[in-house]
């Protein structure tokens, strides 16, 4: 038992030199806010693919809230909407033609 009494006073010395991340990456003055990644357009025109028909999860929504770029959204919409009012036109004159 005394054995754990030294054991534990150098592992406390050993661990309290080796509190820096072991990430082996060299640790700069700021913190890490782990910043996602911004996503690309086609990742927002699939998000706003899916937002059309509605069926999008929770999580799939909450990571494109801090994901997605909003000009890229916007610019998504405006597409999507565009070939979704030419589809139509196309279908009513197929239909009515």
């Amino acid at each position: 038992m005394s054995d754990n009494g030294s054991n534990d006073g150098s592992d406390q010395a050993s661990s309290a030199s080796n509190s820096a991340p072991r990430t082996g990456a060299p640790r700069t003055g700021a913190p890490r806010t782990g910043a996602p990644r911004k996503a690309s357009f086609g990742q927002s025109m699939r998000a706003v693919f899916w937002s059309f028909f509605g069926v999008r999860k929770r999580a799939d929504l909450e990571a494109d809230a801090t994901q997605l770029n909003p000009l890229h959204v916007v610019a998504a919409a405006l597409i999507s909407a565009a070939i979704f009012i030419v589809v139509l036109i196309l279908i009513v004159r197929a239909v009515v033609g």
